[in-house]
Order: structure tokens, then C-alpha cells, then sequence
């Protein structure tokens, strides 16, 4: 132990200072007054609306056992998924990131479900290699695809770059060739479109420029305008079941304007949605919720305020592309979920109700994500074991073992999420 009791009281005592100094109540009162006051609709700094509600603007509560019980609108759904092996550099130079994409339904389809998507992205600043990208290639009786795709050579970043690579272009490309298989609804494993590729416009000029005039990057960017596009033309409804949102982007903008003290917006919803009885204590019979909202704040807008050139032509108005959301709360296990959609598939008020059931319903089934993402999710995650076990078959392949360093010995590979 690294610490005896004696030093463990001391930091208890430290955090009582601190507790001291924060009122909950205070907190509770500021993120009412901020939702009721400041959402309907909220300005950035430029006086440009960055969140519209869609509909009347509040929050809403529901029986957990009464949703719970209640037909789902749409009968099947098909949920996707993406894993890595996490970014990998060798002793040779190469820095290596592969993932693959898996698609499941519900009902369960044992052909849908072996269906793989599995792309290699490789990173090296030695001029002299000259191994060269793939076209996809058929693999396992026809129901695996896979390819090697070479990254653009970067003076930072490396592992950044392959990985978003690899995730987005497995994920995007699989969710395009099992498009068809869908019949009322897809939920993608997380956002709508690759907010960790977005987020690079501002992160760091460097990513910004590689997002902007590298084709590599724009053409995984198109891959989700043309699902939308796809899906439309279907008049099948693509959304996104967000687990762990970190973006911050309206409560920067509520800072700015009311002073709000949370770090992002999950914890701001968060303190909106919880309820308490008269004791303090938190009521966990029901699930809250928000309404919807056209969200064109942060990455959310990047995509539609011309920062990117895809290079190709938008079937639909360009508002049609726009993130919408809603927010749930769970009480039971205490977690915030964001469910997206693009605009053309929210803007009917009777589509927006009957996708706001279906969620509600899968929650408070599944105590989180939806069955069929759930079963994605298994298809897709690679463990640590299936990790390691790769990493070991690439270095056999390189003949170069993989880079390591002290934190590697003591703690381990660290595990990179994504959002």
C-alpha cells in the first residue's frame, strides 16, 4: 500500500475543505435557470443560434416499467460498430492502428452478424518504404473485407492519425455495404458522424490541414454524408447512441453567458435531469429526458459552415445533414445517454416521438444501448488478449518487435476511447 490510513484521512479531510465551499443546492438552481432561460434557443459569442430546440423546449419523465413494456415503433433494428487494436508503433518506424466493423441485428441474422469490415492504416516517415495501399480484398468465404491504407506523413500526431483513420474508414465503409439489410432503423455505436475526425479542425493546425486538403480524410468525411444521403432515399431513419459524450461545447457557451461550474455537457445535463424526493434522495423509478434539438455548436456545426470541402455534390439542402439530439438520464446506474439523427430525419414531429419511444424503451430494457448495438459491440471490440495477439503476429510480419516503455512494463498498454 502506498499510502497508510493516517495520509488517507488527511486527503478526506482536504476534500471536505473543499466540499465546504461548493452548494449543490446553488448548483441545482443555476442548471434549472440555465436550461429554462438560455436553451430556447442559445447563441454563440458571434449572436448565431447554436442550439434550436425542435418543438416545445423542457425536460421529461416517464415510467421506467411502463416504457419499459411499451411496442417499440420499429420492430427490427440493426445496430454498428467499430474496434482497434489500438495505435501500435514498432521498432522499424511504422506506426500501425487496425480495426474492424461489424454490423447485428435484432431479430439475429448469423450471416449479418460474420460480416466483417478490416482495415490496417500504416504511418512511417522513412521515404524509402514503398509498400503500397490495397483495394479491398475478400476474405473468409466473402465475409470479411479488407485493405491496408497508408496514412499521410505527419511530424506529430502519428497515432492520431491512424487511429481515426482506421476507426472511421472500417466503420463507415461496412455501414455502406450492409446498408441494405436494414429494414426500420440503424443506430451507429456512437455520433452520426466521426466527431473524433472534427474535432481536428480545433485541435491543432497541423490536423486541421490534413482534414481539409488531404483526401484521404474527406473522403471518410463523404462516406457518412452519403449514408445519411442513402438512408434517406430508403426513408429508413440513421441515428447515433452516444454512451460517453465529452463534448463541452454548449457549456462553453452557457459559461460564458450564466457562469455555469460544470465541465461539459453531460454533467450539465446531468444535474438538469436528476430528480430527488424530499429527502434528498434520488428518485430512480423514472427515466428523464429532454426534447430535440438542431445542435450547430462545436464539431456539431463543422460540417455544415463550409470549414470542409468534400468535393462532391450534397443530394439534400444542407440543413438535412445538421446533428440533432436528445438527452436521457438513467437514475438507476446513474448514466447520461445522447441519441443523434440528422435534421431531415427529425424534423417531423411524429418521426421525432416515435425514435424518442424506441430509445426510451431500449434504456429502460437494457439498463444502456440498444440490443443490437450491445451485439455490435461484441462483434466488433477486440480484448486485450485478441490484441495482444495481433501486435504479436504484425511484429512476426515486420520482423521488428513493438516499441515499448517503462510505463508499458508497469502498467500496461493504456486503452484509448472513443467518442
Amino acid at each position: 500500500m502506498t499510502l497508510d490510513p493516517v495520509h488517507v484521512d488527511g486527503i478526506a479531510d482536504l476534500a471536505t475543505e473543499v466540499r465546504a465551499a461548493v452548494d449543490e443546492t446553488d448548483q441545482t438552481a443555476l442548471a434549472e435557470r440555465a436550461f429554462a432561460e438560455f436553451l430556447d434557443p442559445l447563441y454563440d459569442s458571434s449572436g448565431n443560434v447554436a442550439l434550436d430546440p425542435l418543438g416545445e423546449h423542457g425536460k421529461h419523465k416517464v415510467s421506467t416499467a411502463d416504457i419499459a413494456l411499451t411496442d417499440a415503433p420499429y420492430p427490427t433494428h440493426h445496430g454498428l460498430d467499430a474496434g482497434t487494436i489500438n495505435p501500435t508503433t514498432f521498432k522499424n518506424g511504422l506506426v500501425v492502428d487496425v480495426s474492424q466493423a461489424a454490423m447485428a441485428g435484432v431479430p439475429s441474422d448469423i450471416d449479418l452478424h460474420r460480416g466483417r469490415t478490416i482495415v490496417m492504416t500504416v504511418h512511417t516517415n522513412d521515404t524509402a518504404a514503398n509498400f503500397e495501399e490495397t483495394d479491398w480484398r475478400m476474405d473468409d468465404d466473402g465475409y470479411a473485407r479488407r485493405r491496408i491504407l497508408r496514412a499521410p506523413r505527419v511530424d506529430r500526431h502519428e497515432q492520431v492519425v491512424v487511429h481515426a483513420l482506421a476507426l472511421y474508414l472500417a466503420e463507415s465503409d461496412h455501414a455502406l455495404e450492409q446498408h441494405e439489410v436494414v429494414g426500420d432503423l440503424l443506430v451507429l455505436d456512437g455520433p452520426i458522424y466521426p466527431t473524433g475526425l472534427l474535432k481536428w479542425v480545433e485541435r491543432d493546425p497541423e490536423l486541421e490541414r490534413l482534414i481539409i486538403e488531404r483526401e484521404e480524410f474527406t473522403d471518410v468525411i463523404g462516406n457518412y454524408i452519403e449514408l445519411v444521403e442513402r438512408f434517406v432515399d430508403r426513408d429508413v431513419p440513421l441515428t447515433g447512441f452516444v454512451k460517453n459524450s465529452a463534448s463541452k461545447a454548449i457549456t462553453r457557451e452557457l459559461r460564458r453567458v450564466s457562469g455555469v461550474p460544470w465541465v461539459d455537457d453531460s454533467d450539465f445535463f446531468r444535474r438538469v435531469l436528476e430528480r430527488h424526493d424530499g429527502d434528498g434522495e434520488l428518485q430512480t423509478d423514472t427515466l428523464t429526458f429532454t426534447g430535440w434539438y438542431r445542435s450547430r455548436a462545436g464539431t456539431d456545426g463543422v460540417l455544415a459552415d463550409g470549414t470542409i470541402d468534400l468535393d462532391r455534390e450534397r443530394n439534400l439542402d444542407d440543413e438535412a445533414y445538421e446533428v440533432t439530439f436528445f438527452v436521457i438520464y438513467d437514475p438507476r446506474d446513474d448514466l447520461l445517454y445522447r441519441v443523434e439523427a440528422p435534421y431531415v430525419f427529425t424534423r417531423d414531429e411524429q418521426r421525432r416521438e416515435a425514435l424518442t419511444t424506441q430509445f426510451l424503451g431500449a434504456v429502460a430494457r437494457e439498463r444502456g444501448p440498444p440490443l443490437a448495438v450491445g451485439k455490435a459491440d461484441e462483434l466488433a471490440r477486440i480484448g486485450r488478449r485478441g490484441k495482444e495477439t495481433i501486435r504479436r503476429r504484425i511484429e512476426h510480419a515486420f520482423e521488428s518487435d513493438q516499441q515499448t516503455d517503462y510505463n508499458d512494463k508497469r502498467w500496461g498498454p493504456a486503452e484509448w476511447v472513443d467518442h
